[in-house]
């Protein structure tokens, strides 16, 4: 959930108050992804991260593809959705067969109740990795896409700067595609 959001065309089923109010009561669902590029074998060569400015810190911060599920959207469509919102039209990303997350990601506005937090809301994210094989073309609140390899992706500098404590996810990543090395 970044903390600077991406402009949407069609803001979908709430509005902003509503979506306040309803982030005040309830969990919101979303959907988060880490883009890669593999080699031919499918093994993991870089590691797609974004770069904005956090509204919270006043900071940069890296991230991941990450977006809401919309009232009635079938998973499969938010992630394409959200994947071509951050990254562009041309990413072609790359969805198998069967979307399965490599975990299911909860944050929670209090601080400490697990590595991931989210001032905002309490929310639960399923976390993907994705290939994309096009150009990507980060929008507006990203500064930009630095594709990294596992190990530089990895390590704790980078880790760091991952907003809302998604380093986290992002060694779980690595680790559920045997790219820690």
């Amino acid at each position: 959930m970044p903390s600077v959001r991406t402009p949407d065309p069609n803001p979908g089923w709430l509005s902003e108050f509503q979506l306040e109010e309803t982030r005040s009561r309830v969990p919101i669902l979303y959907v988060e992804a880490v883009p890669v590029r593999l080699d031919s074998l499918g093994q993991v060569e870089q590691v797609g991260l974004l770069l904005r400015g956090s509204a919270t810190t006043g900071t940069l911060a890296r991230s991941f593809v990450s977006g809401r599920v919309l009232h009635g959207e079938p998973i499969r469509t938010a992630l394409m959705r959200n994947l071509e919102k951050d990254l562009g039209p041309t990413a072609f990303p790359q969805l198998p067969a069967h979307i399965v997350p490599f975990t299911v990601a909860e944050y929670f506005p209090m601080p400490g109740i697990t590595p991931l937090h989210d001032a905002r809301q309490h929310a639960v994210a399923l976390a993907y990795v994705v290939a994309v094989t096009g150009e990507c073309d980060p929008r507006q609140d990203a500064l930009e896409l630095s594709w990294l390899t596992p190990e530089e992706a990895l390590m704790p500098g980078i880790l760091n700067e991952l907003e809302g404590g998604r380093g986290v996810l992002l060694q779980q990543a690595m680790a559920h595609l045997g790219a820690l090395g």
